[in-house]
């Protein structure tokens, strides 16, 4: 489904400036943008006023967990997609880690097939890896020489530390059968496997959370992160390396990062991202939450989120992501180091990043390339992440004046918590757009929950994306 659309009187942030003016959605694409000018309603297309609102390109997610296929007690793509969506998230990035874990062609398929019934917005599956999957890999991606882009695929993620099921591969000759032999792109799970399992008698007994950080330090996320650097600039492989959480790790990619709009030369192109949950919270936080806020790689400290704000800004980290991963309340009561690993993110992220950028840390403007313009641009996708003649149709309407409490109560993610719960967040989406299709309001009428407009399955396609040589 593409629908026509002019929204009226918006600020739009474009590309390299920002001003209020008209946008018009024809087919499912941006067909024109008038700044500073007034386009006349056509009479075959919806009319909403953005007067006093800012209009942006879709948010794009590249990290979430959404449990379909085998967890639909904490999500599934349908409830994940709606949560999405009422965050100003037009697409999303899902990760393999399901029950069963998604490792072959055959298994991708069925998701994009899930997808296609369920989903209210666009989206991308990762292939997991396995210590002897290759061949299953090459299927969905091809191999160097031949690299392939199936729509709806975005690469191969791989778990080097804590996974589920199959998917750790932490073996270097594992590992080099995979950077060697697949095409594509690499996204990785940077935690070192042997030095945390040398670190658990460090923490045994221990029931405090603040255990947790100090049992996955940041030496462990560093070493696997290097390692995965060395990987691909030997086997010159695309690679992202998943929700840095450590300034010593953000430090030390200082320099060897890039967009790949922005690469010369040859040798891989590596990028990063960061959550707003590193760049909000620290160990006080974790302290007061507990549980709520325990999550692989752990919150870290203080000096660890200035750094990845210091990194952010200066373009070492490229994107954010949420690495939305829901987990039942009654999952997190049991406490550490029982209580699983995640939280949920999508609902909160572009209003948490947009409170931080009101509050002066960031720009409206950085917030929208962070969140969309250098997603689209890290993973290939095509007519994404920009206002722009031509682009998709996928755009939000943001409300920057009024500030809501957030609420377990008024989440869309079926577990129903967040764990931004009591903060006083700015920046929520008021319309979300996709193919020039209303896909969610929030309104007085609707209060501050909000509504999904259409039926699932019926707005959203599989994200495009040209292959990596």
């Amino acid at each position: 489904m593409t629908g026509n659309i002019l929204i009226h009187g918006a600020t739009m942030v474009l590309p390299g400036e920002t001003g209020v003016g008209d946008l018009r959605i024809r087919g499912g694409l941006i067909e024109s943008i008038a700044l500073g000018e007034t386009l006349e309603p056509m009479d075959d297309e919806l009319f909403v006023d953005g007067t006093g609102l800012h209009l942006m390109p879709g948010m794009i997610d590249p990290q979430v967990h959404f449990r379909d296929p085998g967890q639909p007690e904490k999500e599934d793509l349908g409830s994940g997609s709606a949560a999405a969506v009422s965050g100003g998230i037009t697409s999303f990035l899902d990760m393999p880690n399901n029950k069963p874990s998604i490792t072959t062609l055959e298994g991708m398929k069925s998701k994009l097939k899930t997808a296609s019934e369920k989903c209210v917005n666009n989206y991308g599956f990762f292939i997991g890896a396995t210590p002897d999957n290759v061949s299953d890999l090459q299927d969905a991606v091809g191999t160097p020489d031949a690299p392939i882009a199936i729509p709806g695929i975005c690469g191969i993620k791989i778990f080097m530390g804590s996974s589920t099921g199959t998917l750790l591969v932490n073996e270097r000759e594992a590992l080099e059968r995979i950077f060697n032999g697949t095409g594509g792109l690499i996204a990785v799970h940077a935690e070192d496997e042997k030095r945390m399992d040398e670190r658990r008698e460090l923490i045994e007994g221990r029931t405090d959370i603040a255990a947790h950080a100090e049992w996955r330090d940041d030496i462990t996320a560093l070493i696997a992160t290097q390692l995965a650097v060395e990987l691909a600039q030997a086997s010159g492989h695309r690679l992202h390396v998943l929700h840095l959480t450590s300034g010593i790790e953000a430090d030390w990619l200082d320099g060897i990062t890039v967009l790949p709009s922005t690469a010369t030369g040859e040798g891989a192109i590596i990028t990063t991202e960061t959550l707003p949950q590193h760049l909000s919270f620290d160990e006080t936080d974790v302290a007061r939450e507990g549980t709520r806020l325990q999550m692989n790689p752990p919150v870290r400290y203080a000096k660890d989120r200035e750094t990845l704000w210091k990194q952010l800004k200066a373009g070492t980290i490229q994107c954010i992501a949420t690495d939305h991963a829901p987990h039942t309340l009654e999952a997190k009561a049991l406490g550490f180091p029982a209580a699983p690993s995640g939280m949920p993110g999508v609902e909160t992220s572009l209003a948490v990043m947009l409170t931080h950028a009101k509050a002066g840390a960031c720009s409206i403007e950085d917030v929208v390339k962070w969140m969309s313009t250098s997603v689209a641009d890290c993973f290939n996708m095509v007519g994404k992440g920009r206002l722009e003649e031509g682009m998709d149709g996928d755009v939000i309407l943001v409300d920057m004046e009024t500030v809501r409490t957030v609420e377990d109560a008024q989440t869309w993610t079926r577990v129903g918590w967040s764990p931004f719960n009591g903060r006083d967040l700015v920046g929520w989406t008021q319309v979300t757009v996709v193919a020039g299709v209303p896909v969610f309001e929030r309104s007085p009428e609707t209060g501050p929950k909000g509504r999904v407009l259409v039926e699932p399955g019926a707005v959203g396609t599989p994200l495009i994306m040209t292959p990596w040589s």
